[in-house]
C-alpha cells in the first residue's frame, strides 16, 4: 500500500516542516495552502523538495475553509487514487490551518473589538474545518488501517493572552474535537491526538502582538534554552505516525522540549 500524508497548511511553519519530514521517510504529499503570488515561488520550491526525496507531491492552493473547494479537492484525491490502483491511502492527516482574528473582545474603541464574522471566521478556519476534512476522508473511505490524524494546538488552549482570545477558543475547540473523533474513529483503527508545541518562531507566531516577549519568557523558561522548532515538531509527528503507537489516541502531546512543566 502506498500511504500519503494529507497536510492541512502545507506552505509554511509545522505544516510545511511536517511535508518535508515526512517525504524524507517515503510517504507522498497532499499539501493544501492558501498562498498569493508573491509566496507561491517558496511552494513550488517546497514541492520540488519534496519530489527530490523520491515521493509524489499534489498540492491545492485554496481556501480550506470553503467547502466546494474542499469536496473538489477529496473528488481529484478519490479519482488519482483509484486510478492509480495501488493502495493509495491518507495515513496522516494533519491540520495545521493559522488563519485566525487577533484582536480584543472588549475595548473602548468598538472598531478595535472583534465581531461576530471575525470569531466565526477564526472558529471555522482554526478548528470546525478538523471535522470536515475528516468527515470528508472518511466518507470517501480514503484513511487506510491504522491511520493518524493530529491537530495543532498550543499553550493557548488554557493560558490567556492579549488579542489571542478566538485563537485560544479554537485551539480549545480543536482538542475537544480531537477528543471526539478519538472516540468515533477508535472502531475503524483510526487514532487522533493534538500536539502542543512550545513557542515556535514561525510567521503565525510574528502576527501576534507581542510576540517578542512571548519568545524571550519562552528562552528563558525553556531547559534547553532554545526555542522549539518546526522540525522539532515535524520529527515528532512522524514517530508518533508509528504502526505501533496505535493505543495512543484522544491526548494533547506536549513537543517543547519541557517548556510546559516549567510553568
Amino acid at each position: 500500500m502506498r500511504p500519503w500524508a494529507l497536510i492541512l497548511g502545507a506552505s509554511s511553519g509545522f505544516g510545511k516542516a511536517t511535508a518535508l519530514e515526512f517525504s524524507k521517510r517515503g510517504v507522498n504529499i497532499i499539501g493544501i495552502h492558501l498562498d498569493r503570488k508573491q509566496t507561491m515561488k517558496e511552494v513550488e520550491e517546497l514541492i520540488s523538495q519534496i519530489e527530490k526525496n523520491g515521493v509524489f507531491a499534489k498540492f491545492y492552493n485554496i481556501n480550506a475553509a470553503d467547502h466546494e473547494s474542499m469536496n473538489k479537492v477529496l473528488d481529484d484525491v478519490k479519482s488519482f487514487f483509484e486510478s492509480e490502483q495501488k493502495g493509495d491511502h491518507i495515513k496522516v492527516l494533519l491540520h495545521s490551518l493559522a488563519f485566525g482574528t487577533l484582536k480584543k473582545f472588549i475595548a473602548e474603541d468598538e472598531t478595535e473589538m472583534i465581531n461576530k464574522n471575525q470569531l466565526e471566521m477564526t472558529l471555522d478556519v482554526m478548528a470546525n474545518t478538523l471535522v470536515y476534512w475528516v468527515q470528508g476522508c472518511f466518507k470517501r473511505k480514503l484513511f487506510g488501517p491504522n491511520s493518524r490524524i493530529f491537530a495543532m494546538t498550543s499553550s493557548g488552549d488554557q493560558r490567556v493572552m492579549p488579542y489571542y482570545g478566538a485563537v485560544s477558543a479554537a485551539k480549545a475547540a480543536i482538542e475537544s474535537y480531537i477528543r471526539q473523533l478519538a472516540l468515533e474513529l477508535a472502531p475503524y483503527g483510526i487514532t487522533a491526538n493534538s500536539i502542543k508545541a512550545g513557542v515556535t518562531d514561525t510567521p503565525a507566531l510574528r502576527k501576534i502582538p507581542g510576540h517578542e516577549e512571548l519568545i524571550e519568557l519562552a528562552l528563558r523558561k525553556n531547559p534547553h534554552k532554545r526555542l522549539t522548532t518546526p522540525e522539532d515538531v515535524a520529527k515528532a509527528i512522524v514517530a508518533l505516525s508509528s504502526e505501533d503507537l496505535y493505543w495512543m489516541t484522544g491526548n494533547v502531546i506536549n513537543v517543547d522540549g519541557g517548556e510546559d512543566i516549567t510553568g
